[in-house]
């Protein structure tokens, strides 16, 4: 089966299914970069999309921001192989260590849920973190598809943000579904 557009998200609680619009796929790929990465493969071979969209919630590094942010950039942030290499970067890897797609925001991802202060955030420039992002950009440059990303800010990745997610998790889909519509018109 192939599609134009595959959409990727972790969990059914930050986007419905049947919200979506006829004719667009969509994977939950769970919570993670290893199941990120693995839904990513599979939903690949099986549709064979021209163009990846990840939607999914990040916690805040700049406070300035709110609402559904288009990322540019992703890196890994919990990749700390030191002294092999810098944090960030996966040693003795020829691969990128950060992937680029049309939006203008920087997203942080990595396998741990941010709930304190990290200084090396905020001199990567890092806006917004998440879970999935890298595994799901890597997997696209991968197999030379097209990859974008939105994400819609739950908390302010600080000690309440567990429970702030757990508050603002479904309330992001709205804002994407009017996006997914201005893109797809």
């Amino acid at each position: 089966m192939k599609t134009d557009l595959l959409i990727i998200t972790a969990l059914e609680s930050e986007l419905k299914r049947n919200a979506l619009p006829a004719g667009v796929e969509m994977v939950y790929s769970g919570i993670g970069k290893i199941n990120a990465a693995l839904a990513s493969v599979k939903a690949i071979h099986q549709f064979s999309p021209r163009k990846i969209m990840n939607f999914g919630t990040a916690g805040k590094v700049n406070p300035q921001l709110d609402g559904l942010l288009e990322i540019g950039k992703v890196i890994q942030r919990d990749m700390m192989a030191e002294p092999l290499a810098p944090r960030g970067k996966t040693p003795f890897c020829d691969r990128p260590q950060e992937y680029l797609s049309s939006g203008k925001y920087i997203c942080g991802s990595g396998d741990s849920f941010v709930s304190t202060p990290d200084p090396w955030l905020l001199s990567q420039g890092v806006d917004v973190v998440d879970m999935e992002l890298f595994a799901i950009a890597y997997v696209a440059n991968h197999h030379q598809i097209p990859w974008h990303s939105y994400k819609y800010i739950t908390d302010d990745a600080n000690e309440s943000s567990g429970n702030d997610w757990q508050q603002n998790v479904h309330h992001g889909q709205d804002l994407f579904l009017e996006k997914l519509k201005q893109l797809l018109n």
